[in-house]
């Protein structure tokens, strides 16, 4: 399943949700949580079982963001989203795995009454907007079998432990969300599923939108979180390898293909071993060769 770009649009804007669908974006976030103020919430289920029982292929996976579960309003969430259709939910503020293990018993029981194959519907969880998610980030490794990716969210977080700002005055992240950033990334890759940065807020500045997303994609994000349809070509393309990548990637992984048993090889005078390899394999799979 490819993530590179997750573009959020309110689950009750049929102007924007008609646009969001040109955008080229690898899947579109209905939203119910933020988005949504809370007496449009039952209008907002509505229009996602209406847009998921539109006919026609999709060339993007359909995900919704639903209420957390200290809300109370999780489970009403997914009782009217899971449906022909959905391939996955977005978690935010979750603690930890065990809210991820708990969800899924309810996909599990709403799966089947829809006639659904179990395990259809993918969780990619928000999971840095707690105080105490902070501590339970290495419990999503080993992974759940739905869990398909984590990203990590700062104004919830900043909310919470009264930061007066999570930006320095040059735009950088101040030092909680550059931990909080670098410890996703990390929890990520131990639970080996994609690693998807924050949303960039200021979405009229594509300069600014590039710059980051090279440095998001240098320091081993594979996806990025959109809040408007502009951001999307930027994303997707900053976070797909070159063509130079791939056709290198390509001789590695058939050096290595080529003997099995070894654990080094020599290209162009250049010594690569495992490490090497998992990387051209992982860069394969983002240009979908794997």
């Amino acid at each position: 399943m490819r993530l590179r770009s997750l573009l959020f649009v309110p689950a009750d804007s049929e102007r924007k949700f008609a646009k969001a669908q040109t955008s080229g974006a690898d899947g579109l976030i209905l939203d119910l949580e933020d988005a949504v103020a809370p007496a449009r919430k039952p209008v907002a289920r509505g229009m996602v079982q209406e847009m998921l029982a539109a006919d026609g292929p999709r060339p993007w996976r359909f995900w919704v963001r639903v209420n957390a579960l200290d809300t109370g309003l999780t489970l009403e969430d997914l009782s009217a989203v899971v449906l022909p259709g959905l391939d996955g939910i977005m978690v935010p503020k979750a603690n930890g795995a065990a809210d991820i293990a708990r969800i899924g018993h309810y996909l599990d029981a709403l799966e089947t009454r829809s006639g659904m194959a179990r395990g259809t519907v993918k969780i990619i969880v928000v999971a840095t907007e707690t105080p105490v998610a902070m501590f339970n980030l290495g419990s999503y490794a080993p992974a759940h079998e739905r869990l398909a990716g984590l990203t990590w969210g700062a104004e919830d977080l900043g909310a919470v432990v009264g930061s007066s700002t999570n930006k320095q005055p040059d735009g950088d992240w101040t030092q909680p969300y550059r931990v909080a950033r670098t410890m996703c990334l990390f929890a990520a890759a131990a639970a080996e599923v994609a690693r998807i940065d924050t949303l960039y807020a200021d979405f009229r500045n594509p300069a600014g939108l590039e710059a980051d997303c090279r440095l998001s994609q240098r320091d081993g994000f594979t996806g990025r979180v959109a809040i408007h349809p502009d951001q999307v070509e930027t994303i997707n393309r900053c976070f797909s390898p070159s063509a130079d990548d791939v056709a290198q990637a390509r001789r590695i992984a058939a050096a290595f293909d080529a003997d099995p048993g070894i654990g080094t090889v020599g290209i162009d005078g250049k010594m690569y071993d495992i490490p090497h390899l998992k990387l051209a394999r992982s860069i394969l799979a983002a240009a979908g060769e794997e």
